[in-house]
């Protein structure tokens, strides 16, 4: 019963580190309402997935539809809101060998460029930052638009190796799979038309 929720903790770290790439356009007073948006990661635990979530994120966003280009976007999650549903798993998690809640309690996304592919679609390049490692990320995101309210979908994949998330025996990828899939939906406000 450890072993698997120590797998399903390594899960749980792995999404939080995409969860921390995740990441969206906004614009000058833009604001991300947090009871609209989600963030889920999934990996998989021999060969089984594994879902989790970030119950605290917050994001700063200064996105011009006209102008991506020249838009910033910053993330930031906390870590000690990730869990995976389940108590004992829960308990795992925030332990120096997955995400280190003491040492890092956050994890952090910094946009470096935001490109336009046309039909409301988006690549947001820049670096994320896990327990202490960063790493360079490009996320596709989806943007659209219902009344006054901007959401931002997308789904990229992270290697929870990389930010050293299940390290010691958790590192076997046989055990807890390397990468870990991140799928976000975020919605904004104050953002212009697209």
């Amino acid at each position: 019963m450890n072993f698997i929720r120590r797998h399903v903790s390594g899960s749980l770290l792995l999404a939080l580190s995409v969860l921390a790439s995740v990441s969206l356009p906004a614009q000058g007073q833009q604001k991300l309402v947090p009871a609209q948006s989600e963030i889920v990661f999934v990996s998989k635990q021999m060969g089984v997935p594994v879902e989790g979530y970030f119950k605290k994120f917050d994001a700063q966003i200064a996105f011009d539809p006209a102008k991506p280009q020249t838009s910033k976007i910053a993330f930031t999650a906390e870590m000690a809101s990730a869990t995976l549903g389940v108590p004992e798993a829960d308990a795992e998690l925030p332990k120096a060998v997955w995400f280190n809640v003491p040492g890092f309690p956050k994890a952090t996304f910094q946009s470096s460029g935001i490109k336009a592919l046309g039909g409301g679609k988006y690549e947001v390049a820049g670096q994320l930052t896990i327990k202490g490692r960063a790493n360079p990320v490009t996320v596709p995101v989806t943007l659209s638009q219902v009344g006054g309210t901007t959401t931002a979908t997308g789904l990229f994949t992270i290697k929870r190796l990389a930010y050293a998330i299940g390290e010691n025996q958790w590192s076997d990828t046989s055990m807890v799979a390397d990468e870990v899939q991140v799928k976000f939906k975020l919605a904004l406000t104050g953002v212009g038309k697209l």
